[in-house]
Order: C-alpha cells, then structure tokens, then sequence
C-alpha cells in the first residue's frame, strides 16, 4: 500500500478543491534519484533545482580538487539518493509555501484508487487534528533540600 499526501488550493471550497487537489505519493522516485534538477524543474521546484545542481557540482569538483578520482563523482550521488529519498517531501513544503494546505494522508494500492477515496469524502486516516490544550496553572512547591545529586538530578525527598 502507498500513500499519498493530498493538498488543497489555496482559497478552494467545496468542489472545486476537490477537483484540484493534488495527490503526492510519498515513496522513494527512482527518476528523482536518476535525475535529480530535471524531477525538481518538473515539479516546478526552482530554487531547489538550483540547489540540487550547484551542490552536485560543487561536491564533485571539491572531490576532483582534492585528488578523489572516481570517488568524487560518486560523491554527487549523494545528492541524487536524497531527491530520490525527499522529493516528495520536498513538494509538499512548496505546496505549502504557497498557500496550499494539507487535507491528510491516504493509503491506497494506486494512485486511482487514492483518488476515489479522497473524492467519496472519506476521513483522512492521519489528519491533523486541532485540540485545545487547557492552560496550565502554576503549582507552588516547596523547596527540596539539597543532597547528593546525580549529574543534574536530585534525589527529592531525602535530606
């Protein structure tokens, strides 16, 4: 079973949300590993993109510089394997950034049947749940004697 991360447009009520939600499977992407500034342009991740090359670049000429060989070239590999690991991620906190919000998490075999499940309006099966934590009134105590300590505990109750 996969799952998949559904946002909604910033602004968007009802249907039309519905309609433009946007499913993000969160699972490792062997084309983001293989491809790592292409997947991020594709999926409209500039700055990321930029980020993913520059430090590519930069991790393998450092590895060239400093005599590495063939080691230095595969310490770029190191960027792919985190697109590859995070990408998902990556595109939920830029949706997010821009004003979309996270409806919750579906798990389901396909990306279709993700789908039928968020538009038949099921519940979220880890969605984020507002509580209201009660204000916590301060409570005197009275001072423990000091004695021996471990470390930065003491032990209460015994003077």
């Amino acid at each position: 079973m996969a799952v998949y991360v559904v946002m909604e447009p910033p602004g968007a009520e009802g249907s039309e949300a519905k309609t433009r939600a946007v499913l993000v499977r969160d699972a490792f992407s062997v084309i983001a590993f293989l491809l790592p500034p292409l997947w991020l342009l594709w999926h409209r991740l500039w700055i990321e993109a930029a980020l993913a090359l520059s430090a590519s670049l930069l991790v393998t000429a450092l590895g060239e510089i400093a005599g590495f060989g063939l080691a230095g070239g595969a310490l770029s590999l190191l960027v792919s394997i985190y697109v590859g690991l995070e990408g998902a991620a990556l595109r939920v906190a830029a949706l997010s950034r821009r004003g979309w919000r996270q409806w919750g998490v579906i798990e389901a075999a396909s990306r279709d049947e993700a789908e039928i499940r968020y538009l038949a309006g099921a519940t979220p099966e880890h969605a984020v749940r507002e509580t209201v934590v009660p204000a916590l009134q301060p409570q005197l105590r009275q001072p423990v004697a000091s004695g021996p300590a471990l470390g930065l505990f003491s032990y209460p109750g015994k003077t």
